[in-house]
């Protein structure tokens, strides 16, 4: 198993992760370390353990407001998928009414031209 070497709050540690990984888990470190200096330069020197533990818990907060988020994005996805199958729905009925509608025209165009033609005198000649 691979090893990557991470750097949180200016102490180097030594972490295994899984094969192709080693470049996403130096991107969480280096993300969770800029959680910690931002925390660090905010609260200051409070201990490496509570600072730890305090960006931890920040960065789980964003975590869990993403997930709310998340959350409420696939509802309002839901909400429009179901709303553009009824305006399908919706526009299939008005297409089978107008094509009704168009045929009725048609034959009764049709009858119109039979009766015109019937009505026509014939030409002798």
């Amino acid at each position: 198993m691979p090893e990557v070497n991470v750097e949180i709050n200016g102490r180097k540690y030594r972490m295994a992760c899984e094969e192709g990984q080693q470049q996403r888990l130096i991107g969480l470190a280096d993300r969770f370390n800029t959680h910690v200096e931002a925390l660090k330069g905010a609260v200051g020197e409070i201990g490496d353990n509570r600072l730890t533990v305090m960006a931890g818990i920040a960065v789980v907060d964003e975590l869990a407001e993403a997930e709310k988020r998340i959350k409420a994005l696939e509802t309002e996805v839901l909400v429009l998928t179901r709303a553009g199958q009824e305006v399908a729905a919706e526009i299939e009925a008005l297409e089978a009414r107008f094509a009704s509608k168009l045929s009725d025209a048609a034959k009764a165009l049709e009858g119109v031209a039979g009766a015109l033609d019937e009505a026509a005198p014939v030409p002798q000649g």
